[in-house]
């Protein structure tokens, strides 16, 4: 890198995507420390043999009412981390607001949120990384950034021989998905193909899933299917500059 010898650029310009970039890295965070602190709430109640199997446990006006239910030593606690838990749902919905309207400054956000099972958090999260769709040469390298492409790996290939030559062995090999990828990226596209698959029941991507699982497919494979097609779409739209138009849709992978 210091006498420019390597050819493959990793640096990528954010450009006018800079500062939802900066918005959206600062919703993830507030996102995760909530779940946090959901977690621990969730951890005192249970260990105090308390059952909190639902989202009650957070409602705004029913903190009293878990924190009673708590014995008189932990209650400190609880006040505690309900007061953390309430600051932070507030910066959370501050962020997301200021994220959403400066995505909103994009005419690309409108058409990617159209896709099924992005919808408009997903679509935000997507401008900043992917940036343009021309970075890449096919869906299928586009699948590889996200983590979703197949590839085989094997060990142990080469073997001695009785003369003591080295030959390459027959033996089989694994199937699976890339390592290098963008976290991100793959939880979007797998989080929107368990959106189709749990929500969308009469949509095309949904049927189309059902088929693969009647035809034999596992599940996890048949998601997989669907998380690609997801991809390739969001790479179609985002180069023609269209609204996602179900009666397009191939199921050709």
């Amino acid at each position: 890198m210091r006498i420019g010898a390597v050819e493959t650029r990793v640096y990528k310009k954010q450009g006018a995507f800079g500062a939802l970039g900066e918005l959206c890295r600062a919703h993830n965070v507030l996102v995760t420390d909530s779940i946090r602190v959901q977690n621990r709430i969730k951890s005192l109640l249970r260990s105090r043999g308390i059952p909190c199997s639902n989202r009650r446990v957070y409602s705004a006006g029913r903190h009293e009412e878990w924190i009673e239910k708590v014995p008189a030593k932990s209650r400190p606690l609880a006040e505690t981390l309900y007061l953390e838990y309430d600051a932070l749902e507030e910066l959370r919905e501050r962020a997301e607001r200021a994220m959403l309207d400066e995505a909103r400054k994009h005419a690309i956000y409108r058409l990617l949120k159209t896709v099924p099972g992005i919808g408009k958090i997903r679509a935000v999260q997507l401008l900043p990384i992917v940036v343009t769709p021309y970075r890449f040469s096919s869906k299928r390298s586009f699948w590889s950034y996200c983590g979703l492409a197949i590839v085989m790996r094997s060990s142990s290939d080469w073997v001695r021989t009785r003369d003591g030559s080295w030959a390459r062995a027959k033996i089989q090999q694994t199937r699976g998905l890339n390592r290098n990828y963008n976290r991100i990226l793959k939880h979007i596209f797998k989080g929107a193909a368990t959106t189709v698959i749990g929500r969308t029941k009469d949509a095309p991507l949904y049927r189309h899933y059902q088929r693969l699982l009647d035809g034999g497919t596992k599940p996890n494979l048949a998601k997989l299917t669907i998380a690609r097609q997801i991809a390739s779409i969001v790479l179609s739209i985002w180069r023609s500059e269209e609204v996602y138009d179900p009666k397009k849709l191939s199921h050709t992978t």
